[in-house]
């Protein structure tokens, strides 16, 4: 299939027949079909069907996702050092991706850039998808005239950040999930199983067990009031999660206490640092200078503690201090992360003692997740032994105690 590309953000599908009456078919992105048909007549082809792409889920439209930004950051750094020019290279990536909604944004980048706005400029533009951090980068590539080793670099940085962050979710979400599951088949048992023992039991004959009775009263309080529980926990979790959204004295006061997690702080508290280290060696690695380069590292720790201590930490910094003694000042950084980072102040390389923290810090996460997930996988199953397993238990109780009735 062929593919053509002209300046606008619209995708267009077409079929027509080229020079020698040979059927083809391609994809253009224009601005309006009329842009399309003109583009077609002079590369000779003869259209007989022109219509706009479907943005839909199932025709490659949807969300941008960071790694869709990794992946455009590292295949724009290969054009570029293969010698493509940029908006060229805007126009090879763009049309040949798979997502729409990407496919949109790199040429509205392209439109930019071709109207002569500087690329840090066109990125500034869309601040969903690119942050300070990079936009500092690229801007810093751009006067330096490395603009595809620093693209490299953002691509790196963002390959083994959302790495780390995939890892850390993976481990959460497996336990999370089976309590789900456990609370919903807890709830299937207290709502229609339940009641059947109860009716069995109405002619016993004999007073139930306490621990048979409570559960009986448990069954009969979720089916009478169960949907006003529910609702009462749904309206509990939105309010909670509308609250963390807005409210940044919230969010601080939860990362702090996710600190304090047992097992889980310490694998936050690692993920923290190996995004600080690894953004400060990116952007002290790009000639970025220290103290502002910090305002991008403050953002990039994703826990709002360290945020608030980066930022202070770069105000000391400005004012003179050494960066490894406002590191101390924080009291959030072991005592290895700072001799190392003053080792690496000492002899001029910290961008390099920097990026070995963070695969220290990388790799000692990844350890701790796979033990925290060896160490969740019993703690699971013994809650749903006790969850399942109580149940049962309370409701046999009673056919035990038949005996000494009859």
């Amino acid at each position: 299939m062929a593919e053509t590309a002209v300046a606008g953000n619209t995708p267009f599908v077409w079929e027509g027949t080229d020079r020698k009456g040979k059927k083809i078919k391609g994809k253009s992105m224009a601005a309006s079909e009329a842009a399309v048909r003109a583009d077609l007549r002079r590369q000779g082809v003869v259209q007989s069907r022109i219509k706009k792409q479907s943005q839909g889920i199932f025709s490659g439209g949807g969300k941008i996702t960071p790694g869709d930004i990794a992946i455009f950051m590292r295949q724009l750094s290969t054009m570029l050092s293969a010698g493509i020019p940029l908006v060229q290279s805007f126009e090879i990536v763009g049309t040949g991706h798979e997502n729409a909604a990407m496919q949109k944004l790199i040429m509205s980048i392209k439109g930019d850039v071709e109207g002569g706005s500087a690329l840090a400029e066109a990125l500034a533009k869309h601040p969903l998808y690119f942050d300070d951090l990079v936009l500092n980068l690229v801007e810093a590539g751009e006067q330096a005239g490395a603009l595809e080793t620093l693209l490299d670099k953002i691509a790196t940085y963002k390959e083994k950040t959302e790495a780390l962050k995939k890892k850390i979710k993976k481990a959460l979400t497996y336990p999370a999930a089976v309590l789900v599951v456990a609370f919903v088949v807890t709830a299937i048992l207290l709502i229609f199983v339940i009641p059947a023992f109860e009716d069995l039991f109405k002619g016993f004959g004999a007073d139930l067990p306490t621990f048979t009775r409570m559960v009986i009263d448990l069954s009969v309080f979720v089916r009478e009031k169960g949907w006003y529980l529910a609702i009462l926990i749904g309206a509990g979790f939105g309010t909670f999660f509308y609250f963390k959204k807005r409210s940044r004295p919230m969010r601080h006061w939860i990362d702090r206490m996710s600190l304090k997690i047992p097992v889980i702080g310490g694998i936050l508290q690692k993920a923290a640092i190996a995004r600080y280290a690894r953004t400060l060696s990116t952007m002290f690695s790009a000639g970025v200078p220290l103290v502002e380069a910090l305002a991008s590292v403050a953002g990039a720790t994703g826990n709002i503690v360290y945020e608030v201590g980066v930022l202070e930490m770069r105000d000391e910094v400005s004012t003179g201090l050494r960066l490894q003694q406002a590191m101390e000042n924080t009291d959030l950084f072991p005592n290895m992360v700072i001799q190392m980072i003053a080792v690496g102040e000492e002899s001029g390389s910290l961008d390099e003692m920097s990026s070995k923290v963070a695969d220290f810090y990388e790799e000692d996460v990844d350890n701790a997740v796979d033990n925290l997930s060896s160490l969740l996988e019993p703690m699971i199953m013994a809650i749903l032994g006790v969850l399942v397993g109580g149940l049962v238990v309370a409701m046999y109780l009673p056919i035990f105690k038949m005996g000494s009735v009859i």
